[in-house]
């Protein structure tokens, strides 16, 4: 069998001469010449083929200008110099290179752009330093948007992630904003999750929720006086990277954590009714995240964190309000307006001050200590999110305003006024006349502030069919409907087992036992009869004395 590389033909031929094999019949054996032959008894190794000398190609008169051009991008602004297409147009306008590709000068360009660099003794571009960390004592924080299919449309949302810096555990959260309230929501969230705080610094680029002003070049910051509370309620030290992308590869675990959580299970896009849902998953994923082992390390994240966790400082009893309070006057138009966006109450609070409380991805509206309206926050600017619940007491003296509500719009938009509401209403109109089909509409959309939304939908169903356009009606088959699925509901429920009679003996029945029988007669009324007869007699007496 001939050798398959020239490694292997060298050996054959070193092992055939030492067996006392001629050179000549080494050659014909193998069909080489005595060159190779001659070689392979010198070294085992073969030499290396002489390179070629480069040939020369259309591009060669013109790399001096390219040269050139590199060279002053030295000194010229760093988003102000030169591609590889504007050096190949320069070529063709100023030079008249008509023989060259853009794929020659993108090939040069690609080479000779660090070779300038480095000649020029500006050095390499940056240079990595591998970093050891040790156990329960660094993290770092970033955040990233992410694209969301939220109830049916595609919205950008914010990826929080909070990494450990020894073992790689890294917790999640999306938010409708990235704002201070998401900021510190996802320092809270992820202080409970893993169950204690960094020892060390935790390293944050200069984003504003943080840092209220960047000092020079040095790492000198202004920070926000709100997140100084909430650090030194946590005990967290915090660390600010530089400014720019040279910042972000002092953190880069949490960058490249940011992208591998966003390709790997943000893809494909998730679709979603709200990001309370979103966030159930989010949390699974984490969890599954324990599995995996991060590059070339020995060891799983979560086997990791096993150590790392007991090091970790415990976590304040006291706890912290990440959100923010407005004191807002309700509009007009049953609004209150909170950065930007506008957000409905009930009508009855029309012309007074409540209060806004702001999270991450909820407002909650209070008047004194009571919940008036709850909403998911709205993540474009300049939105508004309104209940169609909150104008019914309006609507039942306007009934003529419904049709065009913008509420009413949303609502169908939202699946809460569905098509067999529209049916009904429209039988209703028809039956009972604009004006009074939409009242009665109006008195069935109050029905559901003390019916289930799926049982008030069947009752309209029921009574469309049978025509008892009604709200009372509907009112009627809703509770039928409500009462059979307490009834299923209570048939699928196991039941619970029996109670054991309890086997104590009280002190008071045990001395009864003990007692001897009683052998006196039973009392007898009778005497008590007779002095009832006596007392009749007198007094019949006395009505006859004048």
């Amino acid at each position: 069998m001939a050798p398959k590389s020239r490694v292997e033909l060298y050996a054959a031929i070193r092992r055939d001469c030492r067996a006392g094999m001629t050179k000549r019949a080494v050659m014909r054996k193998y069909g080489v010449g005595h060159p190779t032959v001659q070689k392979a008894l010198e070294s085992a190794w073969p030499r290396p083929r002489k390179k070629l000398p480069p040939r020369p190609t259309r591009l060669d008169p013109y790399k001096p200008l390219i040269d050139q051009m590199l060279r002053t991008d030295l000194d010229a602004p760093r988003k102000q110099r030169h591609t590889a297409k504007r050096v190949f147009d320069r070529l063709l306008e100023e030079h008249q290179a008509n023989g060259i590709s853009y794929g020659m000068v993108r090939d040069y360009v690609a080479v000779r752009r660090g070779e300038v660099r480095a000649a020029a003794g500006r050095g390499p571009v940056e240079a990595f330093v591998p970093q050891s960390h040790r156990p329960g004592v660094e993290a770092e924080v970033d955040f990233g948007d992410v694209t969301v299919r939220l109830a049916g449309q595609s919205v950008v949302c914010y990826l929080f992630s909070f990494r450990l810096s020894y073992s790689g555990k890294a917790v999640h959260r999306i938010f409708a904003s990235g704002g201070q309230e998401a900021f510190f929501e996802g320092h809270v969230h992820a202080f409970r999750v893993l169950g204690g705080v960094p020892t060390g610094k935790v390293r944050y680029d200069n984003l504003k929720a943080a840092v209220a002003k960047v000092i020079g070049f040095a790492r000198e910051r202004q920070e926000n006086e709100r997140w100084i509370l909430f650090r030194e309620h946590f005990g967290v030290e915090s660390f600010y990277c530089r400014p720019g992308i040279a910042g972000a590869h002092e953190k880069g675990g949490v960058e490249v954590d940011v992208g591998y959580f966003r390709r790997n299970r943000l893809v494909p896009v998730p679709e979603v009714n709200s990001l309370a849902e979103l966030n159930v998953l989010v949390d699974q994923w984490d969890e599954e995240d324990d599995d995996r082992r991060i590059r070339m390390r020995p060891r799983t994240v979560g086997e990791y964190f096993s150590v790392e966790q007991p090091l970790l400082k415990p976590l304040p009893q006291e706890l912290f309000d990440t959100s923010r309070t407005f004191a807002l006057r309700v509009d007009r138009h049953s609004r209150i307006s909170v950065r930007t966006n506008s957000y409905s109450v009930p009508v009855r609070f029309i012309g007074r001050r409540v209060r806004a409380v702001l999270h991450a991805n909820d407002v909650v509206v209070y008047d004194g200590s009571t919940e008036i309206a709850r909403h998911e926050r709205l993540i474009a600017k300049g939105g508004e999110r309104l209940v169609l619940d909150h104008y019914l007491e309006a609507l039942v003296r306007k009934p003529g305003a419904l049709p065009g509500a913008t509420a009413l719009e949303q609502a169908k938009a939202a699946g809460k006024f569905t098509p067999v509401h529209d049916a009904w209403w429209a039988a209703a109109c028809k039956a009972h006349g604009d004006r009074d089909g939409t009242r009665a509409l109006i008195d069935v959309l109050l029905l559901g502030r003390r019916i289930p939304h799926e049982d008030l939908v069947t009752g309209l169903a029921a009574t469309l069919r049978v025509g008892a356009l009604t709200a009372d009606a509907v009112a009627l088959e809703a509770r039928k409907a409500q009462e059979a699925d307490d009834a299923d509901t209570a048939l699928a429920e196991p039941k619970p087992p029996l109670r054991r009679e309890p086997t104590v003996t009280f002190l008071t029945a045990r001395r009864l036992a003990h007692l001897p029988p009683d052998t006196r007669p039973l009392p007898s009324p009778v005497p008590y009869d007779q002095l009832l007869g006596r007392r009749t007699s007198r007094t019949s007496t006395g009505d006859q004395m004048p």
